[in-house]
C-alpha cells in the first residue's frame, strides 16, 4: 500500500499531448530527474496511484512531456489532468540533503511547523512575484493561511522529508 508519508510531491499533470497518450507535467521538483525510481504516483480521486513511466523530456524550466505505460490515447491521458504527481520517497537520492533547494516553488507540497514543532500547515502554493515570498498553507484543520517565508525564518529544511520549519512572530499566522 502506498502511503502519503512515503511520498514527495512533484508536481501537477496539467494537460493531455497529443494521440499517443503523452502529458505535461508542470513540476515543483525534479527529484525524479536524480532518482532512481521507473514510476510516479498519481493522486486519482485522492487515492496515490502507481504508473511507470516509458519516457520523459522537458519541455521547459518547469515543464515535463510525460509518457507514462499503459495511457496509449488522447482519452485515457485526459483523464489525468489536474492529478497530483508524487514521487516515492526511497528512491530519492541520498544527498538530497546537500542539494538544497532550487527555487522557493519548490516548497510546493511540503509539510511546515513552527520552530517548536507544532504543525502549520501544508504548502499549496507559493507566490515569488515580488521580493517578498509568500507560502499559501493548508492547515490541518482544512483553513487557508498565508505566511511570509525568507531564510531569516527558517530554522530547519529537510529536502529528503518535505518539511520545513519556521520561526514566525507570535500571531502572524493566525491574521
Amino acid at each position: 500500500m502506498i502511503r502519503e508519508e512515503n511520498l514527495i510531491p512533484i508536481g501537477r499533470i496539467t494537460k493531455s499531448r497529443g494521440i499517443r497518450g503523452e502529458v505535461e507535467m508542470r513540476f515543483t521538483d525534479d527529484v525524479f530527474d536524480r532518482g532512481d525510481s521507473e514510476y510516479f504516483v498519481l493522486h486519482i480521486d485522492g487515492i496515490p496511484v502507481p504508473f511507470f513511466w516509458e519516457e520523459y523530456k522537458f519541455k521547459n524550466s518547469d515543464t515535463a512531456i510525460l509518457k507514462l505505460e499503459r495511457v496509449d490515447n488522447d482519452e485515457q491521458a485526459r483523464r489525468l489532468v489536474g492529478c497530483r504527481v508524487s514521487y516515492p520517497l526511497t528512491h530519492v537520492p541520498a544527498d538530497e540533503e546537500e542539494r538544497g533547494l532550487s527555487t522557493w516553488q519548490a516548497l510546493a507540497g511540503y509539510r511546515v511547523s513552527y520552530a517548536d514543532g507544532r504543525p502549520l500547515g501544508t504548502v499549496e502554493s507559493v507566490d515569488d512575484s515580488t521580493e517578498n515570498v509568500l507560502l499559501y498553507l493548508t492547515t490541518p484543520e482544512g483553513r487557508e493561511v498565508i505566511v511570509p517565508v525568507h531564510e531569516d525564518l527558517v530554522t530547519a529544511l529537510s529536502v529528503r522529508d518535505h518539511t520545513l520549519s519556521l520561526d514566525l512572530p507570535e500571531g502572524l499566522a493566525d491574521l
